[in-house]
């Protein structure tokens, strides 16, 4: 297992030294490369981190913004993590930086995973940065136990790209990057709030089968170190 814990007295604390971080990885992909890649996720932590991000100094015009995973859901709708990003991430500073959403408009989610994965091949990989979160049931990007195709998001051997996924905890269908897309970043951060998913994060790293808790996929076998931030 290969992770290591960055602990924030809270929220804010945990916002400011992630984007200061994430902002030295950009910076230096763009010096070396001319261009940078991070892929983000949904849900309610990564919010005041996003505020914060965007307010810093960087060539956003070099910076590509993706997601790590997406609902099928329209870009206005209230669980749209394109929303969350759109509304918190792409103004301030960052307002320059290109974006890649995973939803289509398209009659299936299926088709949506085909375009979408055509269309982040010019990210190119690795992602300099990816921020995963996790929930209470030990899913990561929308790797959820029990999910359709779970076996092969998780298997390091699937092609980089985007895959669909459905399961009981995930509500609506998913788009996700395989664990092969994300797994090798340059910066690959796990970002989590709260007692309770230190707990989480302490069962993850029990024995225990990767399926029931796919987060330990990322734990054991990913290839780049897994920074974790973590706040109360």
């Amino acid at each position: 297992m290969t992770a290591n814990m960055h602990a924030f007295a809270n929220g804010a604390e945990l916002a400011g030294k992630l984007a200061d971080k994430v902002v030295e990885v950009l910076s230096a992909a763009i010096a070396a490369r001319g261009s940078a890649s991070i892929a983000v996720s949904g849900g309610s932590t990564p919010k005041i981190f996003f505020q914060t991000l965007s307010s810093r100094s960087l060539d956003w015009s070099k910076v590509t913004i993706t997601l790590v995973d997406e609902r099928f859901v329209p870009a206005d709708n209230p669980r749209s993590n394109h929303l969350l990003v759109q509304e918190n991430l792409l103004k301030d500073k960052a307002a320059s930086a290109q974006f890649f959403p995973l939803y289509q408009d398209v009659p299936s989610v299926d088709e949506a995973a085909v375009i979408a994965t055509e269309k982040t091949k010019c990210i190119g990989f690795p992602f300099d940065v990816a921020i995963l979160g996790m929930g209470n049931d030990g899913h990561t990007a929308s790797f959820f136990p029990g999910g359709s195709n779970l076996t092969a998001a998780l298997d390091a051997k699937s092609p980089r790209g985007i895959i669909t996924m459905e399961a009981e905890g995930a509500g609506e269908a998913r788009l996700t990057f395989t664990f092969s897309s994300l797994q090798d970043a340059r910066l690959l951060v796990l970002h989590i709030e709260g007692e309770g998913k230190k707990g989480v994060l302490a069962k993850a790293e029990a024995p225990g089968e990767e399926t029931e808790m796919p987060i330990r996929a990322v734990l054991r076998r990913a290839a780049s170190l897994v920074e974790i931030y973590w706040a109360p």
